[in-house]
């Protein structure tokens, strides 16, 4: 397959930022990084390898972005509102940088494992205009988690499930919802009790909204790690390049 490494200067972040790509050929999908990790993590732990057939049949190719999660989610002991406004230039920096220097004027499927579950639905739910579909394994979709202080707009910005559960069937956000395809997935196992809790409550606002979404959960041996994270992509990225997505197991 045609592999790309890409360094470009941010205006957003005014540092430079690195991603990179696999195939150069059908549906674009955009890889977010698992909490503190990088654009290679995907490369690194096998997950491109697993999606390969794909992506040398021309189903998919993958752009493998950075992450700023360390400066971020995860600085605990950072000042919430300095850590949320990066945060906000990092999300500019992917929706107003790098998507249109890779997208070629046609939306993108969002996914990622784990903090990289939480971003994929984050940017997708925050901007419909761009992707058409979502694939995130292992999410935590409210940011109270890494946010306990929650007193701040951008924070409530950056949280699914508080702003889809105030969101109005009628909302313009869930009209734009409508015919994408919205996969969840997380396991039963091991460290996945509270990405399941999140990812059920996502499912339930999603259902009261009227929004179709495949929410599926695996079983008791499924845990929070790569050797899972690859049996679910292939298995969605699949259905996806096959038309047949169906909730059936």
């Amino acid at each position: 397959m045609k592999i790309g490494y890409y360094k470009h200067w941010s205006e957003n972040l005014g540092r430079e930022v690195e991603y990179k790509t696999f195939g150069d050929a059908g549906r674009g999908v955009l890889v977010f990084p698992s909490q503190d990790q990088r654009f290679y993590e995907w490369e690194d732990n096998g997950m491109v390898a697993t999606l390969a057939p794909m992506i040398e049949s021309g189903d998919f190719h993958l752009i493998c972005c950075d992450s700023i999660d360390a400066e971020t989610w995860s600085l605990s002991d950072g000042n919430q509102n300095e850590r949320i406004q990066l945060h906000e230039r990092w999300f500019h920096y992917i929706t107003d940088e790098l998507i249109p220097q890779v997208c070629n004027n046609q939306k993108l499927i969002a996914t990622g494992c784990s903090m990289g579950g939480y971003h994929a639905a984050n940017f997708f739910f925050r901007r419909p205009d761009l992707f058409d579909g979502i694939v995130s394994l292992s999410g935590l979709f409210h940011a109270d988690y890494f946010f306990p202080e929650y007193n701040n707009a951008l924070i409530y910005r950056n949280s699914p499930i508080d702003y889809l559960g105030n969101a109005g069937n009628y909302n313009l956000i869930v009209r734009e919802l409508k015919n994408k395809t919205m996969i969840f997935c997380c396991g039963r196992g091991y460290y996945e009790d509270i990405t399941g809790e999140s990812t059920a409550r996502l499912g339930n606002i999603l259902n009261r909204l009227g929004v179709d979404a495949w929410v599926d959960f695996w079983g008791n041996d499924v845990s929070h790690d790569f050797y899972w994270w690859r049996c679910q992509a292939k298995y969605f990225f699949e259905k996806i390049a096959a038309g047949n997505i169906s909730k059936a197991a």
